[in-house]
C-alpha cells in the first residue's frame, strides 16, 4: 500500500443531518452515511443533527449548528464534512466559506462511490456522466461568485468566461457520452430480443444495496460476482442461466442496488442498467433480515420500482442472511406473491425458490402429452430446449412423451 492510499483512509469526515419531522428517520440515514464513508474509504470523526421546520437554503443548517460544526472541526481534526443531502451550489460554496474544509453531500459520495467501482465500460460512461451533470448544475449557481473576480464595468470578469468555457466543455462531453451510451443501450436492447426469442424466462434479482444479491446469484449459478460488505459492491449487471427441475432453464440477472435518496443524475444515468427490472418476468426482491432498518430498506426498493414502471409481474421476496439470526423469525412481505426465509451462506430457502420460479414459469406453459412419429423428432428437441420434458419413452409408433411447453411453441410442436 503506497503512502497516498494510507494518507486517503485517514481522512475523517463530520456527518451532517437535519430532521425536518419527528417521524424522519435522521438517525438511521446517518449511518447509513457513515457506512458509505466508510465504502469511499474514509472515517467518521463525529455527527451532528438538527431539528428544523426547513432545510436553510443558504447554508442547510442553521448559523447557530455551523458554530458547533466548526468548533468540532477543530476538536476532531476533522477534514471536512457529509451533509446528508443533495446540496445546491449556493449552499456548497458558503458552507466551504463559513467552515473552511472540504463540504461534501451524498450525492457527491455515492458517485465517487460509484466512480471507483464501475468496472464495465458501460458502468464508467454511466457514472461519467452522473458526475457532470452533478457538475453542470452547481457551475449555473456559481456564475455571481466566480464573475467577482475581477473584470471591469460592462465587461465579463475572467471567472464568467471561465464558467461559460466549463459549462460548453461539459455539455460537448455529456452530449458524447450519450451518444456512446444510446450504443450501449441499443446493444442491450438487442440482447433483451435475442432473450425473447429464445423463449426463456427473465428474473431479475433486485433490492437495497448490500442485501446479499450478488451472494445468491453466486450461489444458484456459480457466478462468481464480487461479494464483500461494503455498499455498492455490483454495478454491472450479470446475467446466468439457472437450470430448474426437469431441465427447465431461466435467466437470472443481478442487478446494481438501490439506496434511500438515490441521486436521480444517477437514477437517469443507470436508466438502462435499471431497467434489466423492468424487462425482467419475474422479480426476486432479496431483503437483508439481519438488518434493522429492513422495513425502511424495503419501502425504499419498492418505491423505486414504482418510479422504474415496475408493475404486475410476479414478486418473490427472500429474506436473507438468516444465518444471522437467531432461530426462524416470521418474516412476510405481503406485497410479494412469494416469502421465502433464505441465506446465501448455507443455502437455506434456495431449493424452495427454484421450486417457486418453477410453480411460476408453469402457470404459463401448456401441459403436453403426446406421441410423435420418429419423423417428428425434432419437435422433441424444441420441447426440450424451450420447454420442459418430463417423459421420453420410444414405442414401436414412435416417441411418447409428456412435458410442459410455452404458449408460442406449443403452435410449432
Amino acid at each position: 500500500m503506497s503512502v497516498y492510499e494510507m494518507e486517503e483512509q485517514k481522512e475523517c469526515m463530520i456527518l451532517v443531518g437535519v430532521q425536518l419531522n419527528e417521524n424522519e428517520k435522521t438517525e438511521e440515514s446517518l449511518d447509513e452515511l457513515a457506512e458509505l464513508v466508510e465504502t469511499a474509504k474514509a472515517g467518521v470523526a463525529g455527527r451532528v443533527i438538527q431539528n428544523r421546520e426547513a432545510i436553510h437554503p443558504v447554508t442547510y443548517v442553521g448559523k447557530g449548528k455551523l458554530l458547533e460544526i466548526k468548533e468540532l472541526l477543530w476538536e476532531t481534526e476533522a477534514s471536512g464534512i457529509v451533509c446528508d443531502d443533495e446540496l445546491s451550489s449556493i449552499q456548497l460554496h458558503n458552507l466551504e466559506r463559513e467552515l473552511e474544509c472540504k463540504v461534501i453531500d451524498r450525492t457527491l459520495l455515492i458517485l465517487d462511490i460509484f466512480a471507483a467501482r464501475a468496472l464495465s465500460s458501460e458502468g464508467k460512461i454511466q457514472v461519467e456522466l452522473a458526475q457532470l451533470k452533478y457538475r453542470a448544475a452547481r457551475l449555473v449557481g456559481l456564475r455571481d461568485s466566480l464573475s467577482r473576480l475581477g473584470g471591469g464595468i460592462g465587461t465579463r470578469g475572467p471567472g464568467e468566461k471561465k464558467l461559460e468555457m466549463d459549462r460548453r466543455l461539459i455539455r460537448e462531453r455529456i452530449s458524447r457520452l450519450k451518444g456512446e451510451l444510446k450504443e450501449v443501450e441499443q446493444h442491450r436492447t438487442l440482447i433483451r430480443t435475442q432473450r425473447k426469442s429464445s423463449h426463456l424466462k427473465v428474473a431479475a434479482l433486485v433490492g437495497y444495496t448490500s442485501a446479499g444479491k450478488s451472494s445468491i446469484e453466486n450461489a444458484l449459478t456459480g457466478a462468481g460476482i464480487l461479494e464483500d460488505a461494503m455498499l455498492f459492491s455490483t454495478l454491472d449487471t450479470t446475467t446466468r442461466a439457472l437450470e430448474l427441475d426437469g431441465k427447465q432453464e431461466i435467466l437470472l440477472t443481478d442487478t446494481v442496488g438501490f439506496i434511500r435518496k438515490l441521486p436521480h443524475h444517477l437514477i437517469e444515468a443507470f436508466k438502462s442498467t435499471l431497467e434489466e427490472a423492468r424487462y425482467a418476468d419475474i422479480i426476486i426482491h432479496v431483503v437483508d433480515a439481519s438488518n434493522p432498518q429492513m422495513d425502511t430498506q424495503m419501502y425504499v426498493v419498492y418505491e423505486t420500482l414504482r418510479q422504474l414502471g415496475v408493475e404486475g409481474k410476479p414478486v418473490i421476496t427472500l429474506f436473507n442472511k438468516q444465518d444471522r439470526l437467531e432461530g426462524d423469525g416470521s418474516f412476510r412481505d405481503f406485497q410479494a406473491d412469494y416469502s421465502i426465509l433464505s441465506s446465501a451462506k448455507t443455502g437455506q430457502g434456495l431449493e424452495e425458490l427454484k421450486e417457486v420460479l418453477l410453480e411460476i414459469i408453469r402457470r404459463e406453459q401448456i401441459y403436453i402429452e403426446r406421441l410423435y412419429p420418429f419423423s417428428d423428432a425434432g419437435k422433441i428437441q424444441l420441447i426440450r430446449k424451450y420447454g420442459q420434458l418430463l417423459e421420453e419413452e420410444y414405442v414401436a409408433e414412435g416417441i411418447f412423451v409428456k412435458g410442459y411447453v410455452t404458449k408460442e411453441i406449443y403452435g410449432k410442436i
